[in-house]
């Protein structure tokens, strides 16, 4: 069994810890200017149609008397450590999915505890030292547990029993399945597919008549299964890419788009991690094997915009003209606790929104699906 643990609306949690006369109000975390990109918001907002990624003008006009708040990200890194801590001292094995997502592996637990009971003791143990809601699903994969955490929300727990997962997600509309766009839900519903008891009703077949070879993997989804295991939670220290080429390379403009795929990977790495860094390095070995690096430091950030320039620059300073290369290599580090999120409480929201979306296509068609075309 798996728990999926989610800090409910963590960013207004933590403002409300940080002012309590916001409780109960419509609050909106986001950007403050007519740019700006909703955050996150509380569920008062939530009932006027507002939701995050939305624009601010677009939330403003549905909910005009919302309270925006710009966010202190330094205070949500810091609950998001508290917390972690917390899990980190009592689960034998977690994954930190994001700033306020965790899965804890509960399997073999039933031989000593109550999976179920332990895992509210957790719950109570973390809101009650950091004062924060959570809510949780267990269920016996990734998938369904964190299903059924949304089922739960907010402040509450759902188990799905083994066995019981087409039961439970049959009455659920199909965009609740992880993957579901709006377009895929389009297209399901035209062809009168709106619950998740409909596919189970269908073939896997038909649904790949309607949406490709994504069809078979819906089908299965809907039944439950899921493969996903847990990847378990460590601080890394450097992400890093390195490419040995089958022959040596001469061509500066192959080493620059080269240079432009490596980075592009290690920061889909890195918002994975969501963390930001603060150090970029680029290594280079000639064909005689020597090798060298050298390193630039820069303003935190996950965006490959912002750290290609970087790399490129450092190569320049690094690259002996003429001289072909054997290996090129490129690493990020100094990370800090902000993660990839901080920068929607800047003038970038757009971009980050941007970055967002190519990661969800990269996570759902893989990491290669999308490159930036001097990259390929």
């Amino acid at each position: 069994m798996i728990a999926h643990f989610d800090l409910d609306s963590f960013f207004v949690s933590v403002e409300i810890l940080k002012d309590p006369s916001l409780k109960g109000k419509p609050v909106i975390v986001g950007g403050q200017n007519e740019k700006g990109i909703v955050t996150t918001c509380t569920y008062e907002a939530r009932r006027f149609g507002v939701h995050s990624a939305m624009p601010m003008k677009t939330a403003m006009r549905l909910c005009p008397q919302a309270i925006v708040v710009s966010g202190n990200y330094p205070e949500y890194s810091k609950y998001s450590k508290w917390v972690t801590d917390i899990i980190a001292s009592k689960a034998p094995l977690f994954e930190k999915a994001s700033i306020d997502e965790f899965y804890i592996d509960l399997h073999g637990m039933d031989k000593f505890f109550d999976p179920l009971k332990w895992t509210i003791e957790l719950r109570t143990l973390i809101t009650e030292q950091t004062g924060l809601p959570i809510s949780f699903g267990i269920a016996k994969n990734k998938m369904v547990a964190k299903m059924a955490t949304n089922e739960a929300k907010p402040n509450g727990f759902l188990q799905v029993p083994l066995g019981k997962e087409m039961k439970f997600l049959a009455p659920l509309e199909v965009n609740k399945i992880p993957g579901v766009g709006e377009q895929a839900n389009k297209i399901l519903n035209y062809h009168g597919i709106k619950f998740i008891r409909d596919i189970h009703e269908t073939t896997p077949e038909n649904l790949e008549k309607l949406l490709g070879k994504w069809g078979h993997e819906l089908w299965n989804k809907a039944q439950g299964n899921h493969t996903s295991v847990i990847t378990e939670y460590r601080e890394a220290k450097s992400i890093s890419k390195e490419n040995t080429f089958f022959e040596n390379v001469l061509d500066v403009e192959i080493l620059m788009a080269e240079i432009v795929r490596m980075v592009e990977k290690v920061c889909f790495e890195l918002r994975k991690e969501e963390k930001v860094a603060g150090c970029v390095t680029i290594k280079l070995r000639y064909p005689d094997f020597e090798t060298t690096s050298r390193q630039a430091s820069i303003p935190s950030t996950s965006a490959d915009d912002e750290i290609i320039p970087v790399a490129k620059a450092l190569f320049h300073k690094l690259y002996k003209k003429g001289k072909p290369v054997r290996l090129l290599g490129v690493r990020l580090s100094n990370f800090s606790e902000d993660s990839v999120q901080a920068n929607l409480f800047h003038d970038s929201e757009r971009k980050n929104s941007l970055y967002k979306s190519l990661d969800d296509v990269k996570n759902r068609f893989g990491r290669n699906s999308v490159n930036r075309a001097s990259g390929r």
